[in-house]
């Protein structure tokens, strides 16, 4: 990760006091989501939220550099991963379930006194960002301009990422290989890593067509992707873009409050 000058604030590792004292600077609140679901034979079930925390640490320290507080909520690990459900240890919510756990933990962070939220988040499967679009739509229907969602699928967003990622075949492949490399390397089994060759299937393809499940979409080890051509520089290149993102993102939010700088 690059230098930096502060270490990350959490909240749930501040007591009240301090959180009342943070309160009066206004903070912007990161919310990091992920899931617990299969991401191939070489990497953990929680990769998905060791890569929404790292883009939540990385945009923390961005945002110091403009001059603005934040705080890094505790992340949510369970979302719909309907796709890698019949690998072991994949826990799946039915969208229902999941749009009313992040709704609900939107309005709480909200109900204890912040009023600028951010969701990162790096699981990518349709029913659960959906069901994402749909809590974070509902918040700002009641309390409009309370929530930031950088939402990487958006094409705009997207179209800043790599080749692999905007080929649809990047679950577990070289692009979240790379930024799990960059920020959790210890948790990459590289001795299976450089055994895996290359597969092209094209998940978004088969998501689009209908098919519901990693296996039958052209994954049975629940990889997509190149994983052996993932690198750390590659993966700290991916993480500069998503802070871009989400700056980006919070600008379109709060416009007099944040520009992120000319890239």
């Amino acid at each position: 990760m690059p230098s930096s000058t502060r270490r990350p604030v959490y909240l749930a590792e501040l007591s009240y006091p301090a959180v009342a004292r943070l309160q009066a600077q206004q903070p912007i609140v990161l919310l990091p989501i992920g899931a617990t679901e299969a991401h191939g034979p070489h990497l953990p079930l929680l990769t998905d939220v060791y890569l929404s925390d790292a883009w939540a640490r990385r945009t923390q320290q961005a945002l110091w550099q403009r001059g603005i507080e934040s705080l890094i909520a505790p992340a949510l690990p369970y979302a719909v991963t309907e796709y890698g459900a019949d690998f072991s240890g994949t826990v799946s919510l039915d969208a229902e379930t999941a749009e009313r756990l992040y709704a609900a933990v939107l309005k709480g962070l909200l109900r204890t006194g912040f009023s600028s939220l951010c969701v990162l988040n790096s699981h990518l499967e349709p029913a659960h960002i959906a069901a994402l679009r749909s809590a974070v739509a509902r918040l700002q229907q009641e309390h409009a301009g309370c929530v930031a969602f950088p939402d990487q699928t958006e094409k705009r967003f997207a179209r800043m990422l790599t080749d692999e990622y905007k080929r649809g075949n990047c679950h577990a492949g070289r692009y979240e290989t790379a930024l799990l490399l960059a920020c959790q390397p210890q948790l990459v089994d590289e001795e299976r890593r450089a055994t895996l060759p290359e597969n092209p299937a094209d998940l978004v393809g088969a998501m689009r067509a209908g098919i519901a499940d990693f296996a039958s979409a052209g994954g049975p080890l629940a990889y997509f992707g190149s994983p052996a051509a993932a690198t750390v520089q590659e993966g700290d290149a991916i993480y500069a873009r998503l802070v871009e993102i989400a700056l980006l993102s919070m600008s379109d939010t709060w416009p007099t409050r944040l520009r992120p700088e000319a890239s």
